[in-house]
């Protein structure tokens, strides 16, 4: 590990000040469209102008590292995300939100592909699983930490803006300045999404009600603690505790996705999260109850991506699996186009509680799903054939999914070769 951080510590750092920008950046403009008595129907427009940015920007991304390669692109895409980021407060209007957020979302999908290459490029085959690992921690530590940020100074104001700019803008610096040579942009050959549904009907299905509710949880959530009553510290609390709770359940269920019927898991962690969003329902004037249910939601609908992907990887060829996960993170992000729209407009014709009724809803309906499936193809994947569970997020894109695959294949290739080469002669 000490070698993976003496080779990446640049990117680690940019990545780090990155995500404490981006971050906070969500987090602070709902509060402050609340605060600029923004309807939550019009906010949910304005968040879900992210998602249809950074599903555009993947797509278009490559072909612009390919013409002008990645330094170009990473500065140009740098330089635009810090004058949106000043820009939020200097044009409170949702309209110019709305276009802020969709060159927000497109910039952030090619900075991504950028930094994942890089982090592809600077390690060997032996050492590129830690780094990812390494990398995947940083991205949702810089989220945790930005969550805090929000309590440094008034979202009315300016201030926050600003450091959200500042932060954005240091990150680049030590990506920029490394002396690491440009990578060659590289990814597998797209799947089709008929042929990923044919292999897994489960994992698109779930992948797209997923995108719903991490779109609602992660776009929405300031506007419905802003909304009801929540202080500037507790609306940070309860943001940070969906990320942490992410952060912290990805190995113990990752864990068991190796041991069992993964559609049990898949059921389980949906029932899960569809019960701590009917729970929520019931909470009055306890904080620490709510905190508790962001969580649980937080660490159900989180692992659930990567459970999902592992689940679909099982009917793959170890050559498909970069390319299906690709896939799966078109449908995911399709799925999270529409969840801060509906949202948005539930919450504000019949009320804030709509926010889990819905993330309730999307869960329940995986797990249905779930048990239907099972009625129609039996588990019957060796143990040896089981794919490896990788953890993973919907912010990682097909190049970043691509290496976490591939190494995990190149580890579990690995362990089977130690197992073998120990066996006892019979």
């Amino acid at each position: 590990m000490i070698s993976v951080i003496k080779d990446t510590w640049a990117l680690m750092l940019g990545m780090l000040l990155l995500m404490l920008g981006n971050g906070l950046q969500g987090t602070l403009l709902g509060v402050r469209g609340s605060i600029e008595n923004i309807d939550p129907s019009t906010m949910g427009y304005v968040m879900s102008a992210y998602f249809i940015g950074f599903l555009g920007g993947s797509k278009l991304t490559p072909p612009l590292l390919r013409r002008v390669g990645h330094v170009r692109v990473f500065a140009a895409f740098a330089s635009l995300v810090s004058a949106a980021f000043i820009l939020y407060a200097a044009v409170v209007h949702p309209f110019a939100w709305w276009l802020l957020r969709l060159l927000v979302g497109f910039c952030f999908s090619g900075i991504y592909v950028v930094a994942e290459s890089w982090l592809n490029h600077s390690t060997s085959n032996e050492t590129r699983g830690q780094a990812l690992s390494l990398y995947l921690i940083v991205q949702m530590s810089g989220i945790v930490l930005g969550q805090l940020l929000l309590n440094v100074a008034d979202p009315a104001g300016y201030n926050l803006f600003v450091l959200i700019t500042v932060l954005v803008s240091l990150s680049f610096a030590p990506i920029l300045l490394s002396t690491s040579r440009a990578p060659v942009h590289d990814t597998a050959t797209p799947m089709s999404i008929r042929d990923l549904i044919k292999a897994s009907p489960l994992a698109c299905f779930g992948t797209l009600l997923l995108g719903g509710v991490f779109s609602v949880l992660f776009g929405m959530a300031p506007i419905y603690a802003t909304e009801r009553g929540l202080t500037i510290a507790e609306v940070s609390y309860f943001i940070t505790a969906i990320y942490f709770g992410g952060l912290i359940f990805q190995y113990p269920i990752g864990y068991l996705s190796d041991r069992c019927d993964r559609r049990m898991l898949i059921i389980a962690v949906a029932a899960i999260g569809a019960l701590a969003a009917v729970f929520a329902l019931f909470i009055n004037n306890s904080f620490l109850l709510l905190l508790v249910v962001a969580l649980l939601i937080g660490g159900t609908s989180n692992p659930l991506y990567s459970l999902l992907l592992a689940y679909a990887n099982d009917y793959l060829d170890a050559d498909q699996m970069p390319a299906a996960s690709g896939g799966l993170l078109f449908i995911n992000g399709c799925g999270a186009m529409s969840g801060p729209v509906v949202v948005g407009y539930v919450m504000e014709r019949f009320g804030i509680h709509w926010f889990f009724i819905t993330i309730a809803t999307l869960m329940a309906l995986i797990c249905v799903y779930g048990i239907y499936r099972i009625t129609q193809r039996t588990y019957d994947i060796a143990p040896e054939d089981v794919a490896p569970y990788v953890a993973m997020t919907t912010r990682i894109t097909p190049m970043g999914a691509e290496i976490a695959i591939e190494a995990a294949d190149e580890a579990q290739s690995a362990d089977e070769s130690e197992v073998n080469t120990k066996a006892p002669e019979q």
